[in-house]
């Protein structure tokens, strides 16, 4: 399960988080409702980016062929759940979509992974060193 600050940092920034995108061997899921996001917010992104706005489409079309999208009514009665496990109302509906789907979730974010325990969060590094470890 990928989280959108992972997502976003890849799409802003050529790096190994965007390498590791789109070459690891993993199964990457999402809520059906993020990919749509930064393409609403694409110019936003845009601004801020080192990709030009092709490259940002073909980056986020090899992101959409990586990721599988869940759908709202998949999360949804997890969602109770989540919010009693979840740091921040933010991170709710990840939590509840790596409840749904048994998976751990790809964050860099230091509070989701220190205050929760229920669900395992690995970081970017920690994500390299499996993937590298692996191999």
């Amino acid at each position: 399960m990928i989280d959108a600050n992972i997502l976003f940092a890849a799409l802003i920034k050529k790096s190994t988080t965007a390498d590791l995108l789109i070459t690891g061997d993993f199964k990457l899921y999402a809520p059906e409702f993020l990919l749509t996001e930064f393409q609403k917010y694409e110019n936003f992104i845009l601004k801020k980016t080192q990709r030009s706005h092709q490259e940002f489409d073909q980056f986020l079309t090899l992101l959409k062929r990586k990721i599988k999208l869940v759908p709202q009514q998949i999360i949804y009665p997890f969602l109770e759940d989540a919010k009693k496990i979840s740091p921040d109302h933010k991170d709710t509906v990840y939590i509840a979509l790596a409840l749904a789907m048994g998976a751990r979730i790809w964050s860099n974010d230091k509070r989701l992974k220190k205050i929760q325990k229920e669900i395992p969060v690995l970081t970017t590094a920690e994500i390299l060193a499996l993937s590298s470890h692996e191999k």
